[in-house]
């Protein structure tokens, strides 16, 4: 058996992964980490509600996938990695998000900013 660790899957394309893994253990080759790539983490306004619309918008039709997710991988160790507000590129940022994959930042106590406030 071998062993690929983890899938990445976008917070909105969710039946992809789900046939992607479906064929890699098809396949034989285990897959027990689902990494949900591109969540949307808004900033908000003091009422707590995403401070544009279009973020709030977002938000709302991610909310439906994740659930989807959260019930398709139940058994899986789901990783959610924010959008984060810069490309993710060079070698702190890289390795900074690897940071993120191993240790996800709590975002229900940060700001989206606050990830790359020093970079």
């Amino acid at each position: 058996t071998q062993s690929s660790g983890s899938s990445g899957i976008n917070a909105e394309y969710g039946y992809e992964t789900e046939r992607l893994i479906q064929k890699l253990t098809a396949l034989d080759i285990d897959t027990h980490n689902v990494v949900v790539n591109q969540v949307m983490y808004p900033d908000r306004d003091s009422s707590g509600c995403p401070s544009c619309a279009l973020c709030a918008a977002r938000t709302k039709m991610q909310r439906k996938y994740l659930d989807q997710i959260a019930d398709l991988y139940e058994d899986f160790h789901v990783i959610r990695m924010p959008l984060m507000p810069v490309e993710v590129k060079g070698v702190p940022m890289l390795q900074r998000f690897g940071r993120y994959l191993q240790s996800p930042p709590d975002m229900d106590r940060l700001s989206i900013h606050d990830l790359v406030k020093d970079l």
